[in-house]
């Protein structure tokens, strides 16, 4: 009989701490995901075109998927020997908006340096140079239609053209390395503010980023001589 009095006593005890302490962890379960719904609430949330892993550079973005010219145009392997190419986050804000585009017509050479298209505002021309050698095969004519996808997306929608570079090996060797583009874009900004220091106020409120039309003040003849200098093409 005491055996089975003290079994029961266990049982009892047992099932009230149960419910005691099942309480006490739902009401911290619930405390916990309340903390976490705030914390995600309350979190910012980046406000970016650009896909992840890309690098901010005195606010201009540098994916490090791109390969990239010094005169900031970037190229990206599409499959063996086709290469995308378009105008760098730097360079098409440089530009601002512009009136028009003008792109090559597919089956041209491209020489790697040389002068490849062009931007045009206020009846002047601006040019960038290919960051590849070889045959035009097909250009964006959506960016032909619409050049602010240039600033809207520089690396996704704004691309340019694809083009077929047979000798990738050599081409490659004249773009940049990869660990030097920090580095470079920081020269690249450093040399622009030193042209045009009025320039360097032209940021958007959202964290410093670059105004999406960093030249809009500047007259359409300096406008040609400073994106000439930048882009390597004067």
């Amino acid at each position: 009989m005491t055996v089975i009095l003290v079994l029961v006593t266990f049982l009892i005890f047992a099932i009230v701490d149960y419910y005691l302490n099942r309480g006490k962890s739902l009401h911290q379960v619930v405390d916990k995901t309340h903390k976490m719904v705030k914390q995600h609430a309350v979190a910012p949330i980046p406000a970016t075109r650009f896909e992840p892993g890309v690098e901010w550079v005195d606010g201009f973005a540098v994916p490090e998927r791109m390969r990239y010219h010094a005169g900031h145009a970037w190229c990206l392997a599409e499959r063996k020997n086709v290469h995308r190419i378009g105008a760098d986050d730097f360079a098409v804000r440089l530009a601002g908006q512009i009136d028009g585009l003008e792109l090559p017509k597919a089956g041209k050479w491209l020489r790697q340096g040389q002068k490849a298209w062009s931007f045009l505002r206020g009846g002047e021309r601006v040019e960038m140079a290919s960051p590849v050698e070889g045959e035009i095969l097909q250009v964006n004519e959506d960016v032909l239609k619409d050049p602010s996808l240039l600033r809207q997306d520089p690396y996704g929608r704004g691309w340019l053209m694809t083009v077929n570079v047979p000798d990738e090996d050599s081409t490659f060797r004249n773009l940049l390395p990869k660990h030097m583009l920090p580095a470079w874009m920081r020269q690249s900004v450093e040399r622009l503010w030193e042209l045009q220091p009025t320039l360097a106020g032209a940021t958007a409120f959202d964290g410093g980023r670059p105004a999406d039309d960093l030249t809009g003040r500047l007259s359409p003849t300096a406008w040609r001589e400073l994106g000439r200098e930048m882009f390597l093409t004067d």
